[in-house]
């Protein structure tokens, strides 16, 4: 007998990822109308959005938005490239796969840079960082990744900020998975920019990336940027000329992002997101701990946005069935990222609450009658 999938409202399975993400189905409906790019109700919606995302670091009139096309990663790169100038010096945090592309980035646009790596299970070390800065005074940026989704680890982004500011230097953090659900305001974490997207816990769909930046900063920046396509300074001198993109937007994309942002704040904002995903992150970590898995990290380092757990010893597991039959029940989850272990994550963002969360955790649980598997402990714990 085939067994009746658990699906969202629109009929599409339930995904347990860090983004692409659920989103709800108004969220969904607003893609279904096309818009003119130089329509003036189009340019009602940027204006609008532009003002929203900005005001959500609360740093009043020292900070403007500049939208990007693309994924979040097009977004971090036109912060990196526009941002750092070409005689700049980056030192890069390094503990996960982010924090590596980030450096690859630099190496793409040949801005000078120092890596600080920490094990993946670790947050980044601050003391290393005020060592590194006092003992180098070419660096001129310090780029810092605030969740690091390799892992669902959250950095310690205000004692970063503290020690970047002191050793007066500039702090650019890639916040795509945190943005939204953790706090970050100006008010108090000092930095000169922020990118995220428009499809992580905003809730938006994918294609549109953000840059926030602080005004007298980016004012700068002009014939930084190697890319014309990714030139923030550019993009946000047109912008403030016209309320125009410079080439064609995501029209369809930025539609269904204003009305994300419309549930943003009736859910609360930032403190009201982030507790529905807190709830989501303790319901699945408590199940999933019952059912005998172990998670990598400890609570105190665990950002409410997506779990890793420890792949299971029991021969019985083979994670691409495991996948694929939850797949048929419903549920997306994603694979593990890590070198150092075997690992599979679940998330914890989207439009999911405690029903969903729950109701995943019985799918995982007849999964594994189906799969025979008895023991989710893994290997060093079996």
């Amino acid at each position: 007998m085939t067994e009746t999938p658990s699906l969202s409202p629109t009929g599409d399975p339930w995904l347990l990822t860090p983004g692409p993400l659920t989103t709800s189905p108004t969220v969904k409906a607003a893609m279904q109308h096309d818009f003119g790019s130089r329509d003036q109700n189009f340019i009602a919606i940027n204006k609008r959005m532009r003002e929203r995302l900005a005001a959500m670091v609360n740093g009043g009139d020292d900070y403007v938005c500049v939208p990007m096309q693309g994924s979040g990663t097009f977004a971090v790169e036109a912060m990196l490239g526009t941002m750092v100038p070409r005689d700049g010096k980056v030192l890069v945090l390094v503990n996960g796969a982010y924090g590596d592309r980030i450096v690859k980035i630099c190496d793409y646009h040949g801005r000078a840079k120092v890596v600080q790596k920490c094990p993946e299970n670790q947050p980044v070390s601050v003391t290393q960082l005020d060592q590194a800065l006092s003992a180098d005074s070419t660096i001129t940026h310090v780029v810092a990744v605030h969740c690091e989704t390799t892992t669902g680890i959250l950095n310690p982004l205000k004692d970063i900020s503290d020690v970047v500011k002191r050793n007066g230097r500039k702090l650019l953090i890639d916040a795509m998975s945190a943005f939204g659900a953790v706090p970050l305001e100006a008010t108090e974490v000092t930095f000169d920019a922020v990118a995220a997207s428009s499809n992580k816990c905003i809730e938006g769909t994918p294609g549109m990336g953000f840059c926030i930046a602080r005004k007298d900063t980016l004012e700068g920046c002009a014939g930084n940027c190697p890319s014309l396509s990714l030139d923030l300074y550019d993009q946000w001198v047109a912008m403030e000329k016209n309320a125009q993109w410079r080439f064609t937007p995501p029209v369809q994309v930025i539609a269904a992002f204003d009305q994300a942002l419309n549930e943003f704040e009736e859910e609360g904002g930032v403190a009201g997101r982030g507790a529905r995903y807190a709830d989501n992150c303790k319901i699945l970590l408590d199940g999933m701990a019952e059912l005998g898995f172990q998670s990598l990290l400890p609570a105190e380092l665990q950002a409410p946005i997506i779990v890793t757990f420890l792949m299971p010893s029991d021969p019985r597991f083979d994670f691409n069935t495991f996948y694929d039959r939850l797949k048929d029940k419903g549920y997306v989850i994603y694979p593990g990222k890590l070198t150092v272990a075997e690992t599979f994550r679940i998330g914890c963002i989207g439009r999911l609450g405690a029903k969903e969360m729950n109701e995943a955790l019985a799918a995982i649980k007849h999964t594994l009658a189906e799969m025979g598997v008895d023991n989710c402990a893994p290997a060093a714990a079996a």
